[in-house]
């Protein structure tokens, strides 16, 4: 384990930039990236044994190690390229019918919620939002409001772990249950949730549940998983219909059949995920424990700092906290969204801060968010708070 102050030197990061925005796309440390790196060259230097001899093994093992981590079995365990298209392949798979509802919620990530209304729209259903009040007021404010949003035509929620936009860490267990009592079925987008919250796939009551390995844990681009429970296996579908589909192996559920082969692609970034967990436990003591408790509080500390430093109104109660805090800016505009990228840049170019923007649909409110990992300390927030004494049009309203 090396000390605290180099820890930052293990990640390839420009120290050039104040990297305050781990939670888009992660970041990976140099071991990694030369783990998948051996890893590839295993594979070019006889493409046909990799994918023909050595692949099963390779990926068994790793399904075995990362479910394990998230307390999943590995029957209804698959790695999928990232959280959106597990979302994706989630809602294909769910029994929507003509006159259904989704029910999804204004804090839901922008990507899942375009896909819940193509599907709807495909299949003659409607998609239905749970607005959520900004900032929240606390845990049970979340619970009733979504339950509030159920009707009798209510099939399928997909609903957050953690909110990209606003950064807080939903009550989930208690939301899957309501849902559950009302005769819904919660698919959960976890994007943001392994590596940063205690995971328990198998108590959670979900019908399924879809992360990213990329993000907090640190895993090459594109490694991320679904989850599936029993009662919804039989019916869970890929993106893509490959070989896998048609001849399961000895041994091998009909829904690791579907998704282990779907074609010819990179595995790299799915293999290398066991060695990410290892790395990464290894760089503190008390290992991932220790890990979420360092990052929440690091990103507390920062929340603190801005809020005191800006007077700027963070999106939900210290309760609520991750490893990412985020602030509402400005004041409601007809496209949010559309102003998020741009406001992102100026940071990046005109000060060198990497901090990530987006929007809540329901407010028109743009959202600022800063990130803590193993990479970053207190003292990255001076330049945030530098740059934003120069937006003075987007400091208030």
């Amino acid at each position: 384990m090396r000390a605290m102050t180099s820890l930052r030197e293990l990640w390839v990061l420009d120290p050039a930039i104040t990297f305050l925005n781990h939670g888009s796309f992660g970041a990976c440390p140099q071991t990694v990236l030369d783990h998948q790196t051996e890893l590839r060259k295993r594979m070019e230097r006889d493409p046909v044994r990799f994918f023909s001899r050595d692949f099963d093994e390779l990926l068994g093992r790793a399904i075995e190690e990362s479910a394990s981590f998230i307390g999943a079995d590995r029957a209804g365990y698959a790695f999928v390229p990232n959280a959106t298209q597990g979302v994706n392949a989630l809602l294909r798979s769910a029994p929507i019918e003509p006159g259904d509802e989704i029910l999804v919620t204004d804090h839901g990530y922008e990507a899942c919620t375009l896909a819940a209304e193509e599907i709807a729209a495909e299949r003659g259903a409607s998609v239905r939002t749970a607005q959520l009040a900004v900032p929240i007021t606390g845990p049970d404010e979340v619970v009733e409001s979504i339950l509030a949003a159920v009707t009798p035509a209510t099939r399928v929620a997909v609903v957050d772990h953690v909110t990209s936009a606003t950064a807080l860490v939903l009550p989930i267990a208690e939301i899957v249950a309501g849902l559950a009592d009302r005769g819904v079925a919660t698919i959960v987008d976890g994007a943001h949730a392994p590596g940063m919250v205690h995971l328990d796939l198998a108590s959670l009551g979900c019908a399924a549940y879809t992360g990213n390995w990329h993000k907090w844990v640190c895993a090459p681009k594109g490694s991320a998983f679904v989850w599936v429970a029993p009662r919804w296996r039989d019916r869970a579908r890929p993106l893509v219909v490959s070989h896998g589909a048609g001849h399961p192996k000895e041994g091998q559920t009909a829904l690791r059949a579907r998704f282990d082969w779907t074609g010819t692609a990179d595995p790299t970034g799915y293999l290398a995920v066991p060695f990410a967990l290892g790395a990464l436990g290894g760089m503190l003591p008390g290992d991932w424990p220790e890990i979420m408790e360092r990052n929440r509080d690091l990103a507390l500390a920062m929340r603190r700092r801005i809020e005191s430093a800006s007077g700027l109104q963070a999106s939900g109660p210290e309760s609520m906290l991750g490893s990412m805090a985020a602030f509402s800016i400005g004041p409601p505009a007809p496209d949010p969204f559309g102003r998020a990228k741009p406001l992102q840049a100026r940071f990046a170019d005109e000060h060198g801060v990497v901090v990530g923007v987006s929007a809540v649909r329901a407010s028109k409110r743009l959202q600022v968010r800063v990130s803590a990992h193993l990479h970053t300390d207190l003292s990255m927030v001076e330049p945030f708070l530098a740059a934003l004494a120069q937006f003075g049009e987007i400091r208030t309203g």
